[in-house]
């Protein structure tokens, strides 16, 4: 019967193909066994944010809210209210078509697609690091499980050892 490998014997192989010499496979899973590897991607993240970073997630922050829509809406309403109905001829600011109306929405909207969009790719990049750290802390649990059922395995050996020679022993 074909002997399984063991996870440790098969990040070893997947090691050798990065053509690290055999110290630094086994330095490499001794860090991977012994040292913690989990890290915090939000505090990470956070202390490399630039200014523009800052801006980015707090623009997107407030254009995602039920506040910033249920106040547009009020503002849309105010507009038109003000434009159609209040202001009538040389005084209005904005005639029926509310061209001026399209300009801002249309100002507002080219504004802040590309702001959102950075905060959206800031996000991506976080979700890349805390996925990368999820499998590194996943492939440390196997390691360290494989090497405690192997434990598991000998101690069981040995006790049935000992169990067999007592009873040998209780024979005689």
């Amino acid at each position: 019967m074909e002997k399984r490998k063991t996870k440790k014997e098969i990040v070893k192989m997947l090691l050798k193909n990065n053509e690290l010499d055999e110290s630094d496979e086994e330095e490499l899973l001794d860090l991977l066994i012994d040292q913690p590897i989990s890290i915090d991607v939000d505090k990470q993240e956070e202390a490399k944010m630039t200014f523009g970073d800052k801006v980015a997630d707090k623009v997107s922050e407030i254009a995602g809210s039920w506040g910033f829509i249920l106040g547009f809406i009020l503002f849309l309403l105010f507009w038109i209210i003000l434009n159609g109905y209040v202001l009538k001829g040389e005084n209005q600011l904005d005639e029926y078509p509310f061209i001026l109306l399209n300009l801002l929405l249309s100002c507002l909207a080219a504004l802040q697609a590309p702001v959102i969009m950075m905060s959206q790719n800031r996000q991506a990049k976080k979700d890349s690091l805390r996925n990368q750290n999820d499998y590194r802390t996943d492939l440390k649990s196997e390691l360290i499980l494989e090497e405690l059922h192997d434990k598991m395995e000998k101690i069981i050996k040995n006790q049935n050892k000992i169990l067999s020679y007592l009873e040998d022993e209780d024979e005689k």
